[in-house]
Formats: C-alpha cells, sequence, structure tokens
C-alpha cells in the first residue's frame, strides 16, 4: 500500500481503530505519551515520519524539509522537555511550503494564534512562550530517526493522529491493518447503531451467555467469548 492510498483510506478510520487492529495482529502498538495532543479539536494526519532531533537550531527542520515528500508528518524530538518551546509559527510556515501534511512535536510550540491561523495540523504537549536558550552537540541520527515518548520512529513508520493521540505504525504492515481496522470500525458502528435502535450491546455479544459459561469454566475470558462471536469490543 502506497502512502497516498494509506491517508486517504486512515481519513475514514480512528487512531483507536488502527491499534485495535495492531492488538487483532499482533503488531506491537506503539502510541506517543497521552501529553502530545492536537492543538485544535478534530485535527487529524496520516503520513509517513520525516524525523528531526532538535538540538537548539531550526535548521535540522530546515534540512529535513530537503527530504520531505508530500504529505510527510514531521516528527519532533526535543525529548519532552518542557522548558523551550522548540517549533513556531515560521517552522510550521516553511513545513507546510515543503508539502509536509502535519507535525508531531515531543516537546512544546510557541506562536499559538498564528500556528491556528495556518491551520496545519498540530500535536505537541503544550505551548510556552520562550524558544531555545541552548544550542547542543548535533545528535548523529538527526535527520534519520527520533524518540517520542518510550518509541524510535524513522521513515520506515507512518504517522496517525486524532483526538485519541498519536499512534506509529511500520509502513510494511499498512497493508495488512487497514483493512481489519475498517472491519472492525464497521463491526462498532453496526452495534452502535442497533445500541441506539433498543438492541443493548450486553444482548447483541451474548453477555448473560458468557457470565453462564464462566460459571462452567471459570477460565474462559470475555476476549475469548468475543472472539467466537466476532464481536471486536476489545481486540
Amino acid at each position: 500500500m502506497d502512502d497516498n492510498e494509506f491517508a486517504r483510506r486512515c481519513a475514514a478510520l480512528t487512531s483507536a481503530h488502527l491499534a485495535d487492529a495492531c492488538l487483532r495482529l499482533g503488531v506491537p502498538v506503539r502510541c506517543a505519551p497521552p501529553s502530545v495532543r492536537s492543538m485544535t479539536p478534530g485535527a487529524r494526519i496520516a503520513g509517513r515520519a520525516l524525523p528531526a532531533r532538535h538540538a537548539g537550531s531550526v535548521d535540522v527542520f530546515f534540512e529535513a524539509f530537503g527530504y520531505a515528500a508530500p504529505g510527510d508528518v514531521l516528527v519532533v524530538d526535543n525529548g519532552g522537555r518542557d522548558d523551550e518551546a522548540c517549533v513556531g509559527d515560521l517552522a510550521v510556515l516553511e513545513a507546510q511550503a515543503a508539502g509536509v501534511a502535519g507535525v508531531v512535536i515531543w516537546g512544546l510550540h510557541r506562536d499559538t494564534a498564528d500556528l491556528l491561523a495556518i491551520g496545519l495540523p498540530v500535536f505537541s504537549t503544550g505551548a510556552l512562550p520562550t524558544g531555545p536558550q541552548r544550542l547542543d552537540e548535533r545528535h548523529p541520527e538527526a535527520l534519520t530517526s527520533a524518540a517520542v515518548g518510550e518509541w524510535t520512529i524513522d521513515r520506515g513508520d507512518l504517522v496517525v493522529g486524532d483526538d485519541d493521540g498519536v499512534l506509529f505504525l511500520p509502513a510494511d504492515a499498512a497493508g495488512d491493518l487497514v483493512a481489519p481496522a475498517e472491519a472492525i470500525r464497521d463491526t462498532e458502528r453496526h452495534q452502535a447503531e442497533r445500541i441506539r435502535g433498543g438492541t443493548t450491546l450486553r444482548s447483541q455479544l451474548r453477555f448473560d451467555d458468557y457470565l453462564a459459561q464462566r460459571e462452567r469454566d471459570p477460565s474462559l475470558t470475555f476476549r475469548a467469548h468475543l472472539r467466537a462471536l466476532g464481536g471486536a469490543i476489545e481486540e
């Protein structure tokens, strides 16, 4: 699956659908820390990671943009620092000019009003007025990988972000993950419609039957019961 098709199909999926698909297929679920949130409710991103490790100067971003393909997502590693903002309006405008589809920052942003006016999706741990007051030695992998929380992200990864947060997926597994995610989405939508129509989810999932079976076999888990039904609610 190419990056354009992935982005197109992700427009109708959520990060939760894709995370559930990872669980179903045994792919590690790599989420950014929950502190990494969208600046604006409803913002969505889906594209290949464009990593950059910040060391106090925006030059690493400008260099990364030279390698950007349309639809890439800039993933900025600033170590989760809370004493400086590392991305502002000019860097985001330059990202937009380079065809970048969004920015994920393991750290802080600034120039919030200007960023809102620009409209490019930005996910960060928050805002702070001051920029860097340091210039550290450049990381040897400054343009090839970026750490976000416990995960290391590189050009072999895809980035999905929405109101639930940010998820990183291996690009070589995208074709395997999207179809199960779509099936999970469709199952859950059907279940939701039936709840609205008066059929409880407990009834749909035969929860009373599960309780009775668990009485006979205490080792039975709800997930095993769901697998037998194709319920899809937890995985």
